[in-house]
């Protein structure tokens, strides 16, 4: 009998010494795990685990737009990429103008109108198709789109110099560019119209004062008041608030207005743009009723008629003479710094307001600019 109990004793001690040095081993399931197939274990999804969400097709189609342009943005017709050799400019040895041209699908091949657009800071020619939608329109009516694109050489984050003194070979470049492009493509040269949006619109403004026979007319999207900036850190202040300056001043200043031959216009901006202040709007339209002759040198109304008209996105405001619309000017509300009526996955482009683009080509359209000097003294 005390045999058998200390065999029993020894063996109870050997488990518990055996216990203490071997690692725990892990409880078995209560239920046996089936093994799952890959096509099923990819619509099982753990409530307890992060899981990393889906790209849906609108995001992923988000993602792509902001890497490379649609296809839609130059819709059917012919989109073409080159340089252009200007004359040399104060600083450079070889001046070349790059820039991109679409010439719509089934439209006539000779004396179309062309559009050209002057894309903002830190765009493309590609970017501003895309966020424009203008070559849509161009298929839609029937005219050539052309795209001057700054290089990062130029200005790092591709912006116009529009100021006095930095913009003069520049200006003098794209003029040159249209030049050939007219001429190349047998375009119709009394119906050449410009548009730009911030510094684009910046040295659209001096393009329309300085070259008024080369266009039709001009569309200033968030510009900047003309003629007061003559260096960046003056750009930087007057885009924040305006110039301390009578524009109308600014523009006599510049223009010859008894020569000038008129320029029709459209401006838009966005009512809470904080990169270039609503104010610049006001400014810029005295200096374009100037220069159209609606206000004398002391800003007095002179002759024609002003309209306005108020709805739920936008406050416009019509200047016509004689039942011709010369001037609009829109503000844009709850807009910032973006071109109104655009693709909003583009950066500087939004969906809010009404369609700048169709609202520029609805007036461009029935805008033609004689290729003669005419003076006007009764309108002076």
């Amino acid at each position: 009998m005390p045999k058998s109990l200390t065999k029993l004793w020894l063996r109870g001690l050997k488990r518990l010494v055996a216990t203490q040095i071997a690692p725990p081993r892990s409880p078995k399931p209560r239920t046996a795990v089936r093994p799952v197939s890959a096509k099923a274990a990819k619509s099982v999804i753990s409530p307890s685990l992060p899981v990393k969400p889906r790209t849906t097709v609108k995001a992923r189609a988000v993602r792509e737009s902001r890497v490379r342009p649609r296809a839609s943005a130059w819709a059917a017709g012919k989109w073409a990429r080159s340089f252009h050799s200007a004359p040399p400019a104060a600083g450079r040895f070889v001046n070349h103008l790059a820039y991109a041209l679409y010439l719509p699908a089934n439209a006539e091949p000779t004396h179309m109108p062309l559009l050209v657009m002057m894309h903002g800071c830190q765009q493309s020619a590609e970017e501003f198709a895309q966020g424009t939608r203008v070559n849509l329109l161009a298929d839609r009516y029937g005219f050539a789109v052309l795209y001057p694109e700054q290089s990062k050489t130029a200005h790092v984050h591709r912006c116009w110099h529009w100021y006095e003194g930095a913009g003069d070979g520049e200006a003098a470049s794209v003029v040159s560019l249209i030049n050939e492009i007219v001429g190349r493509h047998d375009l119709d040269a009394e119906r050449v119209y410009l548009a730009g949006m911030s510094a684009g619109a910046g040295l659209a403004a001096r393009l329309a004062v300085e070259y008024p026979f080369v266009f039709a007319a001009v569309g200033l999207h968030s510009g900047v008041v003309f003629g007061d900036a003559n260096s960046g850190i003056d750009a930087m202040d007057i885009m924040r608030r305006g110039s301390r300056k009578d524009p109308v001043a600014l523009i006599d200043a510049a223009v010859d207005v008894t020569s000038y031959p008129g320029m029709p216009t459209v401006i838009l901006h966005g009512e809470l743009d904080s990169v270039v202040s609503k104010v610049n709007a006001e400014q810029l339209t005295s200096e374009f009723l100037r220069l159209n002759r609606f206000v004398d040198a002391n800003g007095a109304w002179k002759n024609g008629e002003r309209r306005e008209e108020t709805q739920a996105t936008s406050v416009t405001t019509d200047y016509v003479r004689n039942g011709r619309r010369v001037m609009r000017v829109c503000i844009v509300r709850g807009l910032g710094h973006a071109w109104s009526g655009g693709d909003d996955t583009v950066p500087f482009h939004s969906a809010k307001g009404p369609e700048a683009s169709a609202m520029l080509w609805e007036f461009f359209k029935h805008q033609r600019r004689v290729q003669s000097p005419v003076r006007d003294e009764t309108l002076v």
